[in-house]
């Protein structure tokens, strides 16, 4: 039990660190007026989809483990994305 509240507690954290960086990449792309329309709706269409996705795995019985293993994969795919 106890380590798979460190793993969690590990996995967040680095979701926190990826997310950050893929933040700062697109705000400064942004604010170099670099950034394009479609990245700007993109940043919004994926927090709307990662909601939704993350509420479908609570309500069917998924952890809290699962949702942030699947918003570190869409974060990371985005790092790569973006060259952060």
């Amino acid at each position: 039990m106890l380590l798979s509240w460190m793993q969690l507690t590990i996995d967040a954290t680095m979701l926190t660190f990826e997310a950050q960086s893929v933040i700062w990449a697109r705000l400064s792309r942004i604010a170099l007026g670099q950034g394009s329309p479609a990245e700007s709706l993109l940043m919004v269409t994926e927090k709307v989809n990662a909601f939704a996705e993350a509420a479908a795995i609570i309500t069917t019985g998924g952890t809290a483990h699962h949702v942030v293993k699947g918003y570190r994969r869409k974060v990371r795919a985005n790092v790569r994305r973006l060259g952060c």
